[in-house]
This record gives structure tokens, sequence and C-alpha cells, in this order.
């Protein structure tokens, strides 16, 4: 197992489009991955779940990786919630 430790920087916190990014990694990746947050944790692959923990802005979370990848895993996934997302065309139409 390898923990890292990563901080959402996201402006608006890990919500839906985030959430979806982050989740279809999850299929890229052997190991498993689990993201406690001072409110819960959950292994990655469930949109609601990740959504319910309610990852603001500043959160400081805790990735687990178990796996024949877990390093590399690990590593992929605190960068994906230390992203500041951008989204151009949201709330635009397109």
């Amino acid at each position: 197992m390898v923990e890292v430790k990563a901080v959402i920087k996201n402006e608006a916190g890990i919500h839906c489009r985030p959430t979806a990014v982050i989740t279809q990694a999850a299929a890229e990746v052997d190991s498993v991955i689990t993201v406690i947050s001072p409110d819960g944790s959950c292994e990655i692959g469930s949109a609601l779940e990740l959504l319910m923990l309610g990852l603001e802005p500043g959160t400081q979370i805790k990735i687990q990786a178990v796996g024949s990848d877990e390093v590399a895993a690990a590593e992929k996934f605190r960068k994906l919630f230390e992203t500041n997302f951008d989204f151009p065309n949201a709330g635009q139409g397109g």
C-alpha cells in the first residue's frame, strides 16, 4: 500500500465534472484507490460516494493505492485531486 497526501485546489472543490474525470481515471489503473477525507472515505470508482465527501478547496485528503501499479497510481490521483480544473465552456451551453 502506498499513501500520499493532497490538498484540494480546484476553486469550486470536487464537484460533478472533476468527479467524472477522477472516476474515469480509476479505470486506467490496476490499483484500488481509496480517498480519506475529514468527513469520510470511499473507493474511487463511485462518483456518488466521491461527491458525498464534499471535498471543498483547501480540504486535506489522503490517497491510498493498493495494487501492482500503486506508486504510479497514487501519484496520478494526487495530481488529479490537486488540479485546478478549468472547464472553459461551463455554463455557456457547450
